[in-house]
């Protein structure tokens, strides 16, 4: 790839953020985006899946009014669900072999 061809990919992805932001903007209060914004400090990937959440009910016309804190906070409620969901759980069952009672070498005397 030619340095000409990574400035242009690069304006390119600054000029989708932009576009993103002002979008963001658009459907959002400023507290909400104030505490979206501290989330994308901690967790940017959660971040980045709620921006994309709100842009596409925005695109799709879910949204009737701006998204406030509580609706920030219903949307990040539904995010958290779904990574449980998705979360792998393992469960450890450990098998006895030998039951207590057969143990001829009590210690149980002390």
């Amino acid at each position: 790839m030619s340095m000409e061809q990574m400035q242009q990919q690069q304006m390119k992805q600054q000029e989708q953020e932009q576009m993103r932001q002002s979008m963001m903007q658009q459907v959002m209060l400023p507290d909400a985006r104030e505490r979206l914004a501290r989330i994308a400090i901690v967790k940017p990937e959660k971040a980045r899946a709620i921006e994309d959440m709100v842009i596409q009910m925005a695109q799709r016309g879910q949204l009737t009014t701006k998204i406030d804190e509580d609706k920030l906070i219903d949307l990040l409620n539904q995010v958290g669900v779904t990574e449980e969901k998705q979360r792998t759980k393992v469960t450890m069952k450990r098998r006895t072999y030998f039951s207590d009672e057969d143990d001829d070498d009590d210690d149980d005397d002390f």
